[in-house]
């Protein structure tokens, strides 16, 4: 089968068409809700810092998010690997393979983690020191960091066993997983701050000890409820909602003994894990490289340019949490459908996901304009800096439709193991024209030109996405891994 045929359903099967958007809502409603608890603590921690310890510690903390971002890239790459081959075999209704890729990944997550918790904990002032951290600022930013560094075997395993359960098709796991960590965040972040209930008083380290105490209580409930109770249909959130009436199965990640038999690393599987989640992990770090260029070049603006750049980027996360969530259900049901030999539904996902974008996304952009001065305020007090914030969010805060649209082609590509040019793509886009365009800008407009990057880039790799999508990977053949 070719994929020049995908879009041929599109019209000749329109009675359809509300049954893939319910299939495609199952799915991304309760991922949207996850990944927005998910930066909903880290954004009360910030609103916490910010208001009871003042913009220092705020800034100290933006100070070490692009870091941050860099380090969990390919984390964020390798889950998204093991989901799409994890997708496949779950539709093609091959249990075990998926047992054997969960298990490879977790083994390599573990590994990775342990790494850099040794080695970033060690060297954490040095790195800080490298990217030109104000020095106002930096004994805060490099506590802070030292923590969240420590605690990345915790923070792998978890960004790990989120995305292998989207691969089949469960997003309620991860949605109360999640609600268990913020709701526990919320509680410790201000009680580590203030010393309530007789713990100690830990400044700006306080959140970062709060979200890894969080995140590792709520993994143990996961792992409790996966094993115990939790079943599910198997392709339950496949396109052709024919499959609902097939009977219930066993969790097929649940922590049994047939699981931690698979515990271990399959070179084999391995390889194919990292066919799909090197290229997409790349594409993370690259990400997380412009950002950090981006920070170098916000921190020459002092310590209150580095705040506002961290206020700007909590509200950038919420809008752009619906365009990522967008991508990743068309890049699982787009491997759910190839492996249960319905690749002639991928066409109609593309057109679902791009047109679910423009309207959850394009609602919170306009929310994020209309309210941006309100927003920042939750952030920030001093009204120089939410100034400077608002005028930042008002130049890029829509482009994040234009990355959405990017973004679904790209994910619904990599789910056929079409990894290679898309993230090229994404790569030459932030190279060659984010980094260089908010360097000039920025010598011209000041701060503001840093900002207007952003969209100029966007539009490139939408233009980039789209002439590869329709003129040569439409024409490919779609085939399993």
């Amino acid at each position: 089968m070719n994929s020049s045929d995908l879009n041929s359903t599109a019209s000749t099967s329109s009675q359809n068409h509300p049954v893939l958007w319910r299939s495609y809502l199952a799915f991304l409603v309760p991922m949207i809700i996850s990944n927005m608890l998910q930066a909903l603590s880290g954004t009360a921690n910030n609103i916490y810092l910010g208001q009871m310890l003042g913009v220092g510690a705020m800034a100290s903390v933006s100070a070490f998010f692009p870091v941050f971002f860099f380090l969990i890239a390919f984390m964020i790459g390798l889950g998204s690997g093991a989901a799409v081959l994890i997708g496949q075999a779950w539709g093609a209704k091959e249990l075990d393979r998926v047992k054997a890729i969960a298990g490879t990944t977790l083994m390599v997550g573990l590994l990775a983690g342990l790494t850099v918790a040794f080695f970033g904990g060690t060297f954490t002032e040095t790195m800080l020191q490298a990217l030109g951290t104000p020095s106002d600022i930096l004994p805060g930013a490099t506590a802070y960091a030292r923590v969240m560094l420590i605690a990345t075997p915790a923070i792998f395993i978890f960004l790990l066993a989120t995305s292998m359960l989207r691969g089949v098709g469960d997003t309620k796991t991860p949605l109360f997983i999640l609600l268990i960590s913020t709701v526990l965040s919320f509680v410790l972040t201000p009680a580590l701050i203030r010393g309530w209930f007789g713990l100690p008083q830990m400044g700006v380290t306080s959140g970062a000890y709060a979200a890894g105490t969080s995140f590792v209580i709520a993994m143990g409930w996961g792992v409790w409820h996966l094993r115990d109770s939790i079943t599910l249909k198997q392709n339950a959130y496949s396109p052709d909602m024919h499959v609902l009436s097939q009977p219930t199965v066993k969790h097929p990640l649940a922590p049994d003994a047939a699981f931690f038999n698979h515990l271990r690393i399959d070179r084999a599987i391995l390889a194919k894990v990292l066919k799909i989640g090197l290229p997409t992990g790349l594409s993370m770090i690259t990400i997380s490289l412009a950002e950090i260029a981006v920070l170098f070049l916000v921190n020459r603006y002092g310590s209150q340019a580095t705040a506002a750049y961290g206020a700007v980027n909590q509200i950038v996360n919420y809008v752009q949490f619906p365009a990522i969530s967008i991508a990743i259900a068309a890049s699982i049901l787009g491997a759910q459908a190839i492996g249960a030999g319905r690749g002639n539904t991928l066409g109609k996902i593309a057109k679902t996901g791009i047109i679910l974008n423009l309207v959850l996304t394009g609602s919170l952009v306009i929310v994020g304009l209309l309210f941006s001065r309100t927003i920042i305020g939750l952030f920030i007090t001093a009204a120089d800096v939410v100034d400077l914030a608002q005028t930042l969010l008002h130049i890029m805060l829509w482009s994040s439709v234009i990355m959405g649209m990017s973004m679904v082609l790209s994910g619904l590509m990599r789910a056929s193991g079409e990894v290679v040019v898309p993230t090229a793509i994404t790569m030459t886009c932030i190279i060659c024209i984010e980094i260089p365009t908010a360097w000039s800008l920025s010598n011209t407009y000041g701060i503001n030109g840093i900002w207007a990057a952003y969209p100029i880039t966007f539009l490139s790799m939408l233009a980039l996405q789209t002439m590869y999508y329709r003129l040569v990977w439409r024409k490919k053949p779609i085939k399993r891994l």
